[in-house]
């Protein structure tokens, strides 16, 4: 589990939330029609722009993604690509028949090699895969960015609605107060959504996918020299250049006597 991610929306949340009952209840900070005006007018805006299928995705992905800890180190990915290699150098490709690994990505590509495929088509069927899981990611994170630039304007929709309300009824000085909290809690409930939930996804499911593709590239890589009987010293020192040179140590096998 990531639990980073979980830690720092419970810790903004509580930060707010705990600055709210500083000098009043928080039930001064419940208003129903102001975030009913939030809630229902970002979700209605969000299905403009999106596709109902795509934003149930969106939000599976970053409950899947974005809370959990799924993406392999290069490193290790890197050493079993390494241990490939040597399989394939000393019983050819069909030694990697019943190599398992946690990896479904690096496990497509063995079963494609195991298979007899040529190495073409080996590499261009697991490129489409990289893009497809790309796209999948690409359309998460603009979902959550959307919501993350509609709550706030939607907030200031709920503002110019209390104060229209406000104005019309200062004849009467009992209905001012409701209206004026209408006005005001609409925009905090925009910026919180925006700023402790959807944006800090957004920016997430981007970091996710920046790790995704970097390691499908590097198996991509990997399972091209492994087809092609590369030494896999020799691959070994090309696949390091997928991590910084501190994490380099050890990575490389030594030299054969």
């Amino acid at each position: 589990m990531d639990i980073l991610t979980l830690v720092g929306l419970v810790a903004g949340i509580l930060i707010v939330i705990l600055a709210m009952l500083a000098n009043a209840s928080l039930l001064t900070f419940l208003n129903l029609p102001g975030l009913a005006i939030v809630i229902g007018g970002t979700f209605a805006v969000t299905l403009v722009k999106f596709r109902m299928s795509s934003v149930m995705s969106a939000f599976r992905l970053a409950m899947s993604v974005a809370f959990t800890d799924k993406v392999e180190r290069p490193t290790d990915l890197i050493r079993e690509s390494g241990e490939l290699a040597m399989v394939v150098r000393k019983e050819g490709i069909l030694g990697l028949e019943n190599h398992r690994t946690a990896n479904e990505f690096l496990q497509k590509a063995i079963y494609l090699c195991v298979d007899g495929h040529p190495p073409e088509m080996v590499e261009e069927a697991l490129a489409q895969e990289s893009q497809q899981m790309a796209e999948r990611y690409e359309v998460a994170e603009r979902v959550f960015r959307g919501i993350g630039e509609s709550a706030p304007a939607i907030g200031m929709l709920g503002t110019l609605v209390g104060l229209v309300q406000m104005l019309n009824s200062l004849d009467d000085p009992s209905s001012i107060g409701p209206a004026m909290a209408i006005a005001l809690l609409t925009t905090l409930y925009g910026a919180f959504i925006a700023q402790l939930i959807a944006l800090p996804l957004a920016d997430k499911l981007q970091l996710k996918a920046e790790d995704e593709s970097r390691n499908q590239i590097l198996i991509i890589t990997s399972i091209r020299n492994i087809m092609r009987g590369e030494n896999p010293r020799v691959m070994t020192e090309l696949l390091s250049s997928f991590v910084t040179p501190e994490h380099r140590k050890g990575l490389v096998p030594e030299r054969e006597a």
